[in-house]
């Protein structure tokens, strides 16, 4: 499985779930002009939107006959399977800035979890039980609009992952206030960490005792 961070909170996935080839998936496209962050030309297999705020739903940017997953629910696509979580924007319910869809994708006998824009500061223990055994844990941290770094920290106390990789913090361009990457370092107690603009991993290749945390480039 290859991962890329592309900024704010879109994913690009490369995997091969079976003999039939490589599957790609991506999650949250935005809109370059709004953002600030250049977008590549994409084409996937499948698209998953975590919520419809600018930032996280521009489909526009994608080509190829996808398969869009826009909500909760369970999905299989070219052996690939997706399970959407209903979570919150916000902590209050979403009463602030509405509802989100948390993914967790199985492939190549890993999970992999992303959590969109989650404003909750806990998760409830349904989502804990929805998120149980996940192996790699894609998490904002920038807050203003979603968990703060510390939040965060909670967060992945709560899953238990063995790789975590934040999202949704400043870079270079971007138009929209958030914390800069360095506050959910600190609390991790990553004191230096390397920055690679792909990441690759197996099942095998799965840390087994502390979590790591891993930096992309976007």
């Amino acid at each position: 499985m290859q991962i890329e961070w592309l900024g704010q909170a879109c994913i690009k996935i490369q995997t091969k779930p079976g003999p039939n080839g490589e599957v790609t998936v991506i999650f949250d496209p935005y809109e370059p002009a709004k953002v600030g962050l250049k977008l590549p030309k994409l084409t996937s297999d499948i698209v998953a939107i975590t919520h419809d705020h600018f930032d996280h739903n521009y489909t526009a940017g994608i080509t190829g006959d996808y398969f869009l997953i826009e909500g909760p629910g369970e999905y299989e696509v070219k052996q690939t399977f997706i399970y959407g979580i209903p979570g919150f924007h916000d902590n209050t319910g979403g009463s602030q800035r509405g509802s989100i869809t948390m993914y967790v994708l199985e492939s190549e006998g890993m999970l992999l979890a992303h959590l969109g824009d989650l404003g909750q500061t806990e998760l409830t223990d349904e989502q804990i039980e929805q998120l149980e055994g996940v192996d790699i844990l894609i998490i904002p941290v920038g807050g203003v609009y979603t968990i703060d770094a510390k939040q965060a920290v909670n967060i992945i106390s709560q899953i238990e992952p063995r790789i975590v990789i934040p999202i949704h913090y400043a870079i270079p361009g971007l138009k929209i206030k958030l914390d800069p990457l360095d506050k959910f370092l600190k609390i991790m107690g990553v004191k230096s960490s390397e920055v690679i603009d792909k990441y690759k991993i197996t099942k095998k290749d799965l840390p087994s005792e502390e979590t790591k945390v891993v930096v992309l480039k976007a």
